[in-house]
Formats: structure tokens, sequence, C-alpha cells
């Protein structure tokens, strides 16, 4: 299959649709600060082993879409260590946080994260729509362009960025191309959602 959802090990060069919730659908953002500080621990541990192409935080899961390295150009000290003990370190680190900050005890996170190998260009594609468009998917936001937590801005932006910004603007052809992606996506979501909502009516 193209698109496999696997616990299986992540593999140097391959990419992935790395997601995770909170235990028992918990909010795990609660506050700005807990958006920022969640992405400077991904720079921290998953960007020397992974290089990222877009990712959305939403109040009680997340999505990215990353490559992991190769291993030669991992750092040394991880070299030896597999890519899962970096996102095991990461949702330690966080989890001791949120923990310590909200006088909270147990787990924040479901037990495994999970991740969806991308094998094929067409979901290549499609993850980066379903990620960007993730926070209209859940009525979380009317429309990508106003929801604050996503890659959306800084895929669009000039100022410098650790994402992948270069290879998403071309893999759609430019940046207009790119938006009237999300902007379409975006607009399949409301169909399928008013369509719901009329055959509830109906019933």
């Amino acid at each position: 299959m193209p698109y496999q959802d696997t616990i299986e090990k992540l593999y140097p060069g391959r990419y992935y649709h790395i997601y995770n919730r909170g235990n028992n659908k918990e909010i795990i953002f609660k506050e700005t600060e807990n958006y920022l500080y969640f992405l400077r621990l991904w720079k921290k541990h998953i960007q020397p082993i992974a290089e990222t192409f877009c990712y959305n935080l939403l109040p009680n899961h997340f999505h990215f879409f990353i490559r992991i390295r190769e291993q030669k150009s991992f750092p040394e000290d991880l070299k030896t260590k597999s890519p899962e003990q970096s996102f095991a370190n990461l949702f330690n680190a966080y989890a001791k946080a949120i923990n310590k900050k909200y006088n909270r005890t147990g787990s924040l996170f479901q037990e495994r994260f999970r991740r969806k190998e991308i094998t094929n260009s067409s979901y290549y594609t499609s993850i980066i729509g379903y990620i960007i468009a993730n926070a209209v998917k859940h009525s979380y936001s009317l429309s990508t362009e106003n929801y604050p937590h996503s890659a959306y801005d800084s895929l669009l932006s000039d100022k410098p960025t650790y994402l992948l910004r270069e290879e998403v603007i071309n893999w759609f052809g430019n940046k207009d191309i790119f938006i009237n992606y999300i902007r379409n996506y975006e607009s399949s979501i409301q169909v399928d959602k008013k369509y719901l909502f009329e055959k509830e009516d109906d019933e």
C-alpha cells in the first residue's frame, strides 16, 4: 500500500506523517506558550535527526510531515541511537514541563506516537493539505490563514525557517498554486461538513 500505518522503526531517508494526541483526548496545548515551547523542543530533539516539511498543532493533538535524515548526518551523540529515542525525549520533556506547570500527574500523551510512511507522490501532496488544513477539519478555525499554530504562514513567508519551505513550494510549482491548493482543500472539507449536516437534518 502507498500509505502505510506502522509502529515499526523509523528508517533514514524515508518520509513519515507523525502524529499523536493527548491521553484520553486530553488537551495538551492549553495556552499559546505551550505551542511555542513544544516547537522549541521539536527543534532541539527532532531537527537533528529529521527534516520537517510542515506541521499543525491542535489543542489535543498534532501532525508533522518529516523526512528522517541519513544516519551519518546525525550528531555524534545520536548516531548510535534510534530516531524513536529522539521522539521519546521530546514527549518526555514536554510532558514533564506541562505536569510541573499545571500541577498534574500521569501520562500526557497516548502511549505510542503514530507514524505513517509516505511512499507515493500523490500522498506527498495530499498529506500536506491534510496537515495544513487540519484546524479547519476539526472546526478549530474557519480558515487555515487564521489559525496561528500551523506551518502555513512560515511556508509562505520569506523569513528564515527550519522547514523545508523551498521543497514544499517547488513541489506545487509556486506559492500561488500552493495557496490555491490549500484553499481548495479547505473548500472540500466545508462541502463534506455541509453534506453531513444536511444528511442529519434529513434523518
